[in-house]
C-alpha cells in the first residue's frame, strides 16, 4: 500500500510538473523572431504565420502583391501572433531584409514587407534601400500606423488592412499623389428618449407625481364624506 500511494504521488508530481513546463512554454512557442522564417526568401507572396487569413483572401493578396511587380517591387506580406521581448515590428522587419538578402539596394527587384502583428493590432511597411527615394520611411509608417492599422483595431480586418496598404502604396509607385491616410469617422449617437441626469433634475415630474398622489387621496375621500352625509 505504501509503495502504491508513493507511486502515485509520483505519477501526479511528474504529472504537474509537465504541465507546468507546457503553461510556460506556451508564450515562447508563439512569440517569433527574424530567425523563425526561412533563411532564404520564399517563393509565397504571403506568409500567414498567424493564420489569420482565409484561402480566398491569401489567394486576392497575393495577386495585389503580384501586381506590384510591374513596379519592379517585389512586395509580400507577413502575419505573426507575438514578437520576441523587446522587438518592434519594424526592428523585425528590418530584420527580415537583412536575413533575406535585402539589406543593400544592389537587387533588380527590392523588397517590400507588410508586416501585421495580430497580439497589438499592429501594422508596418519596410523597404529596401533601393525604395526609399521613392517610398520615404513617412510614407512607410503613416501606411502602417494609420492605414492598415485602424482596419485591424477595428475589427481585426486583416484583409482589408492589407489592401487598403497595398492601395496606397501602389497609388504613390505608379507616380500619383499620397491619399494619406484614411479618414477617422466620428460615431453619430443614436437619439434616445431616456433623458438624461440633468433633464430629470430640471423636470417637474416629481411636483406632478405629489399632486397626483394628493389628488388621488382626497378626492376619494371626499366623495365619501359627501355621499355618507
Amino acid at each position: 500500500m505504501l509503495l502504491t500511494m508513493k507511486r502515485l504521488n509520483q505519477l501526479v508530481g511528474g504529472f504537474l510538473s509537465a504541465l507546468i513546463c507546457l503553461v510556460l512554454a506556451a508564450p515562447a512557442a508563439v512569440a517569433v523572431s527574424a530567425q523563425d522564417f526561412p533563411q532564404s526568401l520564399p517563393d509565397a507572396a504571403v506568409l500567414d504565420s498567424a493564420d489569420v487569413l482565409s484561402r480566398a483572401s491569401r489567394n486576392e493578396i497575393s495577386t495585389r502583391l503580384q501586381d506590384l511587380n510591374q513596379f519592379h517591387v517585389d512586395a509580400r506580406l507577413v502575419t505573426l501572433r507575438r514578437l520576441d521581448y523587446g522587438l518592434t515590428l519594424s526592428g523585425f522587419g528590418e530584420e527580415l531584409l537583412e536575413r533575406w538578402g535585402q539589406g543593400d539596394s544592389l537587387t533588380d527587384r527590392p523588397l517590400l514587407i507588410f508586416l501585421e502583428e495580430t497580439q497589438s493590432k499592429q501594422a508596418t511597411v519596410v523597404a529596401a534601400e533601393a525604395l526609399l527615394e521613392q517610398l520615404p520611411e513617412s510614407l512607410l509608417r503613416s501606411t502602417g500606423r494609420t492605414t492598415m492599422s485602424q482596419p485591424l483595431r477595428d475589427g481585426d480586418r486583416f484583409r482589408q488592412a492589407t489592401l487598403d496598404g497595398v492601395t496606397r502604396i501602389e497609388t504613390v509607385l505608379n507616380g500619383g499623389e499620397d491619399p494619406g491616410p484614411p479618414v477617422q469617422l466620428e460615431r453619430a449617437s443614436i437619439p434616445t428618449n431616456i433623458p438624461t441626469a440633468e433633464e430629470t433634475e430640471n423636470s417637474n415630474a416629481f411636483t406632478w407625481v405629489v399632486v397626483l398622489l394628493v389628488v388621488g387621496t382626497i378626492v376619494p375621500m371626499a366623495t365619501w364624506w359627501i355621499f355618507s352625509s
